[in-house]
C-alpha cells in the first residue's frame, strides 16, 4: 500500500514508519516536509492513503487538506490527519473538512494505527460511491430523459438566479417559450413513439442554432424555454427566435413518415416587462398564446410596443428579400467638389428604398439588410449601378469623374467581392482609380483576416480606399497605418459645428495631421460658406454638402452638371 506522509518532524515521520512496519502489511513510503512539497508528489504519483500531520509551518495540514477536498473527484484520497493537540474541536474541524480519522500521535500504536488506515480507505471508497450516486440522481432530477435538456425544476431555478443577480452592464435577459403547432395532431395520428423521435430531432436543430450559453430546456410536453443573457439589444433575441422558426422549416422523416413542423414563440424582456421570475414566465406564455393566435409559426412580444417592433421590422426584412429583382432600389448621387475650383470631380452612390410609394433612405433599412445578410445582394447592385452610371458620365463629360461607392463589414466577408467589382470595372470600362470605397471605421473594427484581405486585394486592384466619418464615435490613428487608406472623409457633425471654436481647433488639428501622413481629405457636411471657407483655409482638397448641391437622382445630375 502506498503511503504519503506529510510531517515537517523527522522524528515523528521516523517513528510512523518504524510503527507500520512492525504489522504483516507491506507499505511503500513517500515523505514529505510541508504541504507544497506534499502535493508536489500527490501530483506525481498515485497514493492509497495520505498521513497529514495538522500543524506545520507555513502551511498548516488544514490547507491541504482542503486543496485536495476541493479538487476533482478523481483526484481525491484517504486522508487521515495527525496532531499532538488533545482539542476536541480541532479533530472535529479535521473531519468537518473530509478527513477520514484523526489520530493522536501520542496514542498511535502498530495495530491502531494500521487498523486507521484500512479502515478510513474503505470509508473513503464508500464516500466515493455516495457521492458518485448524488451526482447521477442530481442528473437524472435536472435533465429531461428524452431530450437531455435541463427540465422545468432546473430551468426555474436557473431562471430565478437569473434574475436575482444584478444584470452586467445594463444588460437584459429575454425569456423565450414555444411550443410545437398541432403536435397533439402528430401523437394522435402516428403515435407517441413518432412524436418523441420529433422532439428528439427538434431539439437536434434548435441546439444547432444556439450559441452554447444558453438555459434550453424541455418544460413538459412540447414546450421548450430558452433563457438569453446579458443582451444589450432585443435584435439577438429576434434573431436567434427567427433561426429556431427557419431550421424547422424543413420536414422532419421519421421511419418514411415526412412531417411538417412548426412553432408559436412568446418572448418576455427583463428587466423591461418585469422584475421577478414567475411574472415573467407568464408574460412570454401570454406573448406564445398571441403568436398562436396570429396564425401560428410567429413570433411575439409580451409588451405591445416591443411587438410592433418586431412586426416593422419583420416585414423591412421580408420585403427586403426580392427587392433587388424587383427594381425597388435607385441611386442618387451627391456631388463632390474640387475645393480650390468649386467645380465637380466626383459624387458619392447612395441608396434609396422605393417601397410601397415611399422612399425610404438607408438608415431605415440598411442595419437590417446587413443582420439579415441581404446587403451581398442589394452591394454588389449597388456597385454594378454605380460604375456603369460613372462610365456613361465619362463618356460624355470634358473630364473625368470619380465614383465613391459604400462598403459594410458584411459585404467585406463575401470572399468573391473582390473579383466581382474586378469584372464590373473590365465590363464596363472604367479604370480603378476612379472608383472609391469608403469603410466606416466599424468595417475596420472587425479586423478579420478575410476584411483585411478584401480591403489590401481592393487597394491592390486600383481602388482608392476611404475611411468614413472620421471624427465622430470612436477614432483611432492607428487604422490611418494599419490599412491602404488614400482619403478620409471628416464626419459631417464636426464641420457642422465647426463655428465652436473648440471644434474649429478640432478640424485645424485633424487637418494638419491628415496632410502630413499624405492623405486627401472630404469635408462632409458643408452647409455654409463660412465652413467651406475653412476648408480652402486648411487646404482641404474635397467638400461636399448643401451648400453645394443635395443628393440627386442620376436624370437631374445630369442636367446640372455633366457637360
Amino acid at each position: 500500500m502506498n503511503i504519503l506522509i506529510v510531517d515537517d518532524d523527522i522524528v515523528d515521520r521516523e517513528s510512523i514508519i518504524r510503527t507500520l512496519n512492525k504489522s504483516t502489511c507491506e507499505w511503500d513510503f513517500v515523505e514529505t516536509e510541508s504541504v507544497d512539497e506534499g502535493l508536489a508528489a500527490f501530483a506525481k504519483q498515485k497514493f492509497d492513503v495520505i498521513l497529514l500531520d495538522y500543524r506545520m509551518p507555513k502551511r498548516d495540514g488544514i490547507e491541504l487538506l482542503l486543496e485536495l477536498r476541493n479538487a476533482s473527484l478523481e483526484k481525491s484520497i484517504a486522508i487521515i490527519m495527525l496532531s499532538n493537540s488533545e482539542e476536541t474541536e480541532l479533530a472535529l474541524e479535521c473531519i468537518k473538512n473530509g478527513a477520514q480519522d484523526f489520530l493522536l500521535k501520542s496514542e498511535v500504536t502498530s495495530s491502531r494505527l494500521q487498523r486507521a488506515i484500512l479502515q478510513s480507505k474503505a470509508r473513503f471508497e464508500l464516500e466515493e460511491k455516495l457521492q458518485s450516486s448524488y451526482q447521477q440522481a442530481k442528473k437524472l432530477a435536472e435533465l429531461d430523459s428524452l431530450t437531455g435538456l435541463a427540465n422545468r425544476y432546473s430551468f426555474e431555478e436557473a431562471l430565478q438566479s437569473s434574475v436575482t443577480k444584478k444584470p452586467r452592464d445594463d444588460s437584459k435577459l429575454a425569456l423565450t417559450l414555444f411550443d410545437l403547432d398541432n403536435f397533439k395532431f402528430i401523437n394522435d395520428t402516428h403515435g407517441h413513439d413518432i412524436g418523441d423521435q420529433i422532439l428528439i430531432q427538434v431539439t437536434q436543430r434548435i441546439c444547432n442554432c444556439l450559441r452554447g450559453n444558453e438555459v434550453f430546456a424541455r418544460l413538459g410536453g412540447d414546450e421548450f424555454a430558452i433563457i438569453l443573457s446579458n443582451l444589450h439589444t432585443i435584435d439577438n433575441v429576434t434573431r436567434v427566435t427567427q433561426r429556431i422558426l427557419h431550421c424547422l422549416d424543413e420536414p422532419f422523416n421519421i421511419s418514411g413518415i415526412v412531417i411538417k413542423m412548426s412553432a408559436s414563440i412568446g418572448i418576455a424582456i427583463y428587466p423591461d416587462n418585469t422584475n421577478t421570475a414567475n411574472e415573467l414566465l407568464k408574460y412570454a406564455d401570454i406573448a406564445m398564446y398571441r403568436a398562436k393566435k396570429l396564425g401560428k409559426n410567429q413570433i411575439c412580444y409580451f409588451e405591445d410596443k416591443m411587438q410592433e417592433q418586431f412586426l416593422q421590422r419583420y416585414q423591412v426584412e421580408a420585403n427586403l428579400i426580392g427587392a433587388v429583382e424587383r427594381n425597388e432600389f435607385i441611386l442618387h448621387y451627391q456631388p463632390v467638389f474640387e475645393t480650390t475650383t468649386s467645380k465637380v470631380i466626383g459624387f458619392e452612390a447612395l441608396i434609396r428604398w422605393n417601397f410601397q410609394n415611399k422612399m425610404h433612405f438607408p438608415d431605415s433599412f440598411i442595419p437590417i439588410a446587413e443582420c439579415s445578410r441581404a446587403i451581398i445582394d442589394i452591394g454588389r447592385w449597388v456597385i454594378t449601378q454605380a460604375i456603369y452610371q460613372i462610365s456613361l458620365w465619362n463618356l460624355r463629360n470634358s473630364k473625368l469623374l470619380s465614383i465613391s461607392i459604400n462598403l459594410s463589414s458584411i459585404q467585406l466577408a463575401d470572399k468573391t467581392l473582390v473579383l466581382f467589382i474586378k469584372s464590373m470595372l473590365e465590363k464596363y470600362h472604367v479604370p480603378a482609380v476612379l472608383v472609391e470605397f469608403e469603410l466606416t471605421e466599424t468595417a475596420l473594427l472587425e479586423n478579420s483576416s478575410q476584411a483585411i484581405t478584401a480591403i489590401e486585394s481592393l487597394s491592390d486592384l486600383g481602388c482608392r480606399i476611404a475611411l468614413d466619418d472620421f471624427g465622430s464615435g470612436f477614432s483611432s490613428v492607428s487604422h490611418l497605418q494599419n490599412f491602404p487608406i488614400d482619403t478620409v472623409k471628416i464626419d459631417k457633425s464636426l464641420m457642422l459645428a465647426s463655428d465652436q471654436p473648440k471644434t474649429r481647433a478640432l478640424v485645424q488639428g485633424l487637418s494638419a495631421m491628415l496632410h502630413s501622413i499624405g492623405l486627401d481629405i472630404v469635408a462632409e457636411g458643408i452647409e455654409d460658406e463660412q465652413s467651406f471657407l475653412l476648408c480652402q483655409a486648411l487646404n482641404i482638397q474635397r467638400t461636399q454638402g448643401y451648400f453645394f448641391a443635395k443628393p440627386l437622382d442620376a436624370i437631374d445630375i445630369e442636367r446640372q452638371f455633366i457637360v
